[in-house]
């Protein structure tokens, strides 16, 4: 299946991650649309929403950048309203703007709490809330939420609480939507990898020099396409792992994903166990 005529819309997305799957869904022929705060260049991070509608626009694809903050409900309202008079519905939702600080409980600002809090779960719930009517009027809607797979173990609290609640806050607005939107055949799943990935959020806020241990965002922007493909009546609820997915995709060879390392070397990411014993030992 293609998206080929259908209408993105997407918190951030001006680099990494969510770009790569927005660049991936225009080489489909898709409308995207893009809400981010990075209008001008940040001196440590590359890319802004201009860079990345840019992108989108030479990869085939139809780009609508609106600079605002995924915080101001005038603002998402808008850029919503914005997305359906310019391209006449919206298909997909991408829940990709999160905010990340990994410091202990005793060390975090509340500043910087509030901030996960809101851009994270708020952010997702409010896109997501303010998309659904016209979700119900589409013919395969899917919400994609970037966050990780749920799980209780002590063990993935411990080092950074308040991370890992706002990210889990994400997660449970997939749990939720998936079930309350499920008899109108509104897909809602999640997607996390399961190796790090190389971004300018995990080199400048988990550590540099991490490269050779993570897989390119293309990973991700290939699973995220085979999930919006699908039938949205028969994929909901999930929460996917980006190598679980091109698997059941037949993809066989993810090598084309390292990022000048070897398999052997990936670290794994926040939140996801080894599948096997070849399975990397080493997290980020």
């Amino acid at each position: 299946m293609s998206l080929a005529g259908t209408t993105m819309i997407m918190s951030g997305g001006s680099r990494g991650i969510g770009e790569a799957i927005a660049v991936r869904a225009a080489r489909d022929g898709a409308n995207v649309v893009l809400l981010a705060k990075t209008s001008e260049p940040h001196p440590k991070l590359p890319g802004t929403i201009h860079t990345a509608a840019a992108a989108i626009e030479e990869a085939g694809g139809r780009a609508l950048p609106l600079v605002g903050d995924i915080r101001d409900d005038a603002f998402v309202e808008d850029a919503v309203a914005r997305a359906v008079e310019t391209f006449g519905g919206i298909d997909l939702v991408v829940n990709n703007a999160s905010a990340i600080d990994l410091s202990r409980t005793e060390d975090i600002s509340m500043k910087k709490y509030d901030l996960m809090t809101q851009i994270n779960a708020r952010g997702s719930f409010l896109l997501s809330k303010l998309c659904i009517p016209h979700l119900r009027a589409s013919a395969n809607p899917h919400v994609l939420t970037l966050s990780p797979p749920i799980s209780l173990d002590p063990k993935w609290f411990g080092t950074f609480t308040a991370y890992a609640i706002a990210k889990y806050a994400m997660s449970l607005v997939t749990l939720g939507l998936a079930e309350e939107l499920r008899e109108d055949g509104v897909a809602c799943n999640s997607l996390w990898p399961r190796t790090a990935i190389d971004t300018a959020a995990v080199r400048n806020v988990v550590g540099a020099g991490l490269e050779t241990s993570s897989r390119t965002p293309a990973i991700m922007a290939d699973a995220a396409h085979a999930i919006l493909t699908r039938p949205s009546r028969e994929c909901t609820g999930n929460f996917f792992i980006d190598d679980e997915v091109l698997e059941a995709e037949g993809v066989t060879d993810l090598s084309v994903y390292l990022n000048g390392g070897r398999e052997e070397d990936l670290a794994l990411d926040f939140w996801v166990e080894p599948k096997g014993p070849h399975d990397p030992a080493k997290r980020l």
